[in-house]
């Protein structure tokens, strides 16, 4: 099941941001076939690796014309095509765009870049870090007056990039329903970082968003949004920016009844009241603020470990984690009121279905033999 069911996606086997973009699509029913390296055929199924849910694996040598060839084969077959390495690599292995797209003028050929295919940085290195870096993202995370904090690699390789990727892939399988032409995507993780910044873009266009970390609105700066320590050393998160939402966390905090208090939008006192709310915070457990604010318009959260998500009601009740083989991890996302996703089949070792792939594109028992035996397949 799933809106994508029938979809047909050959993965270049890749690392991050590309797995994520084609783990999206299988959890949405698309069938995935993850070329792997022939000579990671041995290698066991990582089931922990959940960005890889969801494949058929066929292993092939891609120096060799014959391996080349076979992934032709699989391409003229399918809707889409994702690769993430650098530019100018899979010209180079004969699996460009303009080759694929000469098999199959229909294809979507997703590539998956940290800098893009274009400019002065696309050819060398880099990860995350360094394409939000680039994009300005980087710079407006962090403590005031402290380093810029890495958001782990959500923003460039699965927000900016994976993400991104696979809405464009969605976007090119719609316009080609009307055209009956292919196109390549060039997706990037600078371009991706930086489109994710434009709201906080537009308030610095405006003056109302300091270069500096830790002054603004949504970045920890404001004392009615950010994270507290509780006694028990556990952290709760509130984002009261609301008038009729503040006036609630002063009421719950007991802060309402201090005549001297600011008013809510004075920034100059805004390093004044956190620390009356870091007093207030660090008075009781964070057990005893879910009883005094959760449920209620503050709106308020704590701040839950990976096993207190799995356990916490909410989660339970929307089935926003599931188990697969013993291992936990998260639902497919969104939802879907006709065509349901079901979670897919956890990863599977390299080269796992070489020959059922090979007869699905018609290849005899001899063919798929002389395959093997000429090391193009594993």
């Amino acid at each position: 099941m799933g809106p994508l069911n029938g979809l047909k996606v050959i993965e270049l086997q890749g690392i991050g941001p590309g797995p994520f973009c084609c783990m999206m699509l299988a959890d949405m029913g698309a069938e995935i076939i993850r070329v792997d390296r022939a000579q990671a055929v041995g290698s066991a199924a990582n089931a922990t690796d959940f960005l890889a849910r969801g494949r058929k694996s066929i292993g092939v040598d891609l120096k060799s014309a014959e391996g080349v060839e076979t992934v032709l084969q699989l391409i003229e077959r399918a809707d889409v095509l994702v690769e993430g390495f650098r530019p100018g690599v899979t010209e180079r292995l004969g699996l460009g765009p303009d080759v694929a797209l000469a098999r199959n003028p229909k294809l979507v050929y997703g590539r998956m870049t940290g800098w893009g295919q274009t400019g002065s940085m696309a050819p060398v290195a880099g990860h995350d870090i360094n394409y939000i870096s680039l994009s300005g993202a980087l710079h407006a995370i962090g403590e005031p007056g402290g380093a810029p904090v890495p958001p782990l690699n959500l923003v460039g390789d699965f927000g900016g990039g994976g993400m991104l990727l696979a809405f464009g892939i969605a976007a090119a399988l719609y316009e080609t329903q009307k055209s009956g032409q292919g196109q390549v995507i060039d997706a990037a993780m600078t371009d991706g970082s930086a489109l994710l910044m434009n709201a906080v873009f537009g308030l610095m266009n405006s003056g109302r968003w300091s270069q500096n970390r830790g002054e603004n609105l949504l970045d920890g700066g404001a004392h009615f949004y950010g994270t507290y320590r509780c006694a028990d050393d556990k952290w709760i998160s509130i984002g009261s920016i609301e008038p009729q939402f503040y006036q609630l966390l002063l009421e719950k905090t007991g802060l309402i009844d201090d005549a001297s208090l600011p008013k809510q939008m004075d920034r100059e006192k805004w390093p004044l009241l956190k620390e009356k709310l870091v007093t207030v915070f660090a008075s009781k457990p964070r057990d005893a603020w879910d009883e005094i604010m959760l449920g209620t318009d503050i709106c308020y959260a704590p701040v839950l470990d990976f096993d207190e998500a799995i356990a916490h009601p909410h989660n339970v009740a929307r089935k926003t984690f599931v188990e697969s083989d013993g291992v936990t991890q998260a639902a497919p996302a969104p939802r879907f009121s006709r065509t349901e996703p079901e979670l897919p089949q956890p990863s599977v070792a390299p080269g796992s279905h070489t020959n059922e792939i090979l007869q699905s594109l018609g290849k005899s028992d001899a063919d798929i033999s002389a395959l093997h035996a000429s090391g193009a397949v594993a």
